[in-house]
């Protein structure tokens, strides 16, 4: 909230006004324009990176995992939580970008800072009522304790019986089944012939549990689910760039001399997965959960990669309408058009349908998939697979501009009609096809977390 407060000020404080602003002669931004600007940004950074994975994992921890009916009602949540979000974006790429260009940038972000400071009251006031976690100290330390107890017992020999490994009974945490995935990380738990137990507890640098183990392969299996996933945030990348750019070279009009904000165009995947998300919740999966008889009807990991060919086509099909728009550019050799801005609406559609099976996929794999010490830091996770898939897409244009500039034109022109955006897309396709290979290669024979979950027994 921070940020939002201090770019109202840069709109309502004379110093703080940026050039061209109530006609302000300055001929560069002074040293506390880069400064406010800056700060507000930065501020807006670390507030987003803070709030959104504490506060989508301290949500889904409102709901007990003992409870059959609450588990069901956490899978929903992270429907409704995407849903919220696409609301949000809604607004924001509709009503507040018409308020900016009507009304002024200070206005919207006066209104922005209003309403956050009405959502932290709002918030605040069922803290009486939350569910709290309580801390378990370093969520890090117990995975690094089981690879130096690995490494320590590597010579000891295989148990011929899961019951030989060491898991005591008054584990504060849940217990978690073993599974043969990464059976080298099992030494850490094997109790050597010289190990005394009776009387002391041993160090666990030197002998591990198994739900402390398993929690150490939850991490381990969740790396190359987090590689795989990144060409997908390059696709996402793509709608808020590219995509934009398309747009404000095509016809925009609506109605009597009504246009449409170009980065209003990207409310269609806001709309798309908002639409998708309802329906999967409250359609989709219920019919799947009684085809399949399980829990979530299909697997997360399923989920995730039907998302990501919907991601594949999408480029396609983005391939196929740049193409159709660089062919209308050629005819008519003018910056704006007559090709309807609603060309791009397929591929903002099927990336918004992407999105609500692979991002609320990997919300829930990397909330449920680690221990649950790491919870906030595993929705970390997934939001860095976005912020580093936008590094990666740049760095990706950077060198495919490079090259093909080295052996004709390149891809990227001086404007989006001499360049090949096609092309690019072809490219990003036949990536995601690849990718997807990959995916399923490590996902096949996934083991997910296996929780003991407690029995609660009644009496009539």
């Amino acid at each position: 909230m921070q940020g939002l407060i201090i770019l109202t000020m840069t709109q309502f404080i004379p110093p703080l006004k940026p050039c061209g602003v109530d006609n302000l002669k300055c001929v560069n931004p002074t040293k506390i324009h880069k400064l406010t600007f800056f700060t507000a940004m930065y501020c807006l950074s670390l507030g987003t990176g803070g709030i959104k994975p504490s506060l989508e994992s301290f949500g889904a921890d409102q709901f007990d995992d003992n409870s059959l009916t609450e588990r069901k009602g956490k899978m929903s949540y992270f429907n409704w939580w995407n849903a919220a979000l696409c609301g949000g974006l809604l607004l924001g790429v509709t009503v507040m970008a018409y308020v900016q260009d009507n009304f002024g940038w200070g206005t919207a972000d006066l209104i922005l800072t209003v309403t956050m400071l009405i959502t932290t009251v709002i918030f605040y006031l069922g803290k009486p009522i939350y569910r709290y976690r309580a801390p378990q100290g370093s969520p890090l330390t117990p995975i690094l304790q089981v690879f130096v107890a690995a490494l320590r017992n590597r010579k000891l020999p295989y148990p011929t019986s899961q019951d030989l490994f060491y898991e005591p009974g008054d584990c504060e945490t849940r217990l978690l089944s073993h599974t043969n995935k990464l059976r080298f990380l099992d030494k850490a738990c094997v109790v050597g012939e010289n190990e005394v137990l009776e009387g002391k507890k041993p160090s666990p640098w030197k002998l591990s549990t198994v739900t402390k183990v398993e929690e150490a392969k939850l991490i381990v299996l969740a790396v190359p689910i987090w590689f795989t996933s990144l060409l997908f945030g390059v696709c996402v990348a793509q709608g808020g760039t590219f995509y934009v750019k398309q747009s404000s070279t095509m016809n925009r009009n609506i109605g009597n001399g009504f246009v449409i904000p170009p980065a209003s165009i990207h409310a269609i995947t806001a709309f798309g997965m908002l639409l998708f998300v309802i329906c999967y919740d409250k359609i989709i999966t219920p019919v799947l959960r009684r085809i399949t008889g399980k829990e979530r009807g299909i697997s997360i990991l399923q989920r995730v990669g039907i998302g990501m060919i919907f991601s594949a086509v999408g480029m396609v099909v983005a391939a196929l309408v740049e193409k159709q728009r660089l062919m209308v550019a050629e005819k008519e050799r003018s910056q704006v058009l007559s090709m309807s801005v609603f060309w791009l609406t397929p591929q903002y559609f099927i990336q918004g349908i992407g999105d609500g099976f692979t991002l609320v996929g990997l919300q829930e794999y990397f909330y449920e998939q680690v221990p649950d010490s790491m919870r906030s830091i595993g929705l970390a996770l997934y939001s860095s697979v976005l912020g580093v898939a936008s590094f990666y897409s740049s760095f990706l244009i950077i060198v495919v501009g490079r090259v093909t500039g080295k052996f004709g034109s390149s891809w990227f022109g001086t404007d989006l009609n001499s360049s090949r955006l096609d092309k690019f897309y072809w490219l990003l396709a036949a990536m995601n096809g690849l990718n997807l290979g990959i995916y399923f290669l490590v996902t096949r024979k996934y083991s997910y977390k296996s929780v003991q979950r407690k029995v609660v027994v009644t009496s009539n």
